[in-house]
């Protein structure tokens, strides 16, 4: 399979990363799920204030995934 593109990456993780786009473009479909899950339900939940806690996790997620993505586009699956 070819590379995946680092900048194109990159711009899906800072525009659509609550919703794991740059996991699926990279082939990540199960944790690209996963997060969009979390993401949907958080933002659901804000309102009854347990939805932070979600939030906060999946945030957290995508500082990781700051430097994870290089890898992901490297070995794409």
């Amino acid at each position: 399979m070819p590379q995946k593109s680092y900048a194109l990456a990159y711009i899906l993780w800072f525009f659509f990363g609550q919703i794991g786009v740059h996991r699926f473009y990279t082939g990540r479909i199960g944790s690209g799920i996963i997060q969009l899950l979390i993401g949907l339900i958080g933002w659901a939940t804000t309102w009854l204030l347990i939805g932070w806690l979600p939030l906060a996790f999946l945030w957290l997620w995508l500082f990781v995934d700051i430097f994870l993505i290089p890898g992901m586009c490297r070995n794409p699956r």
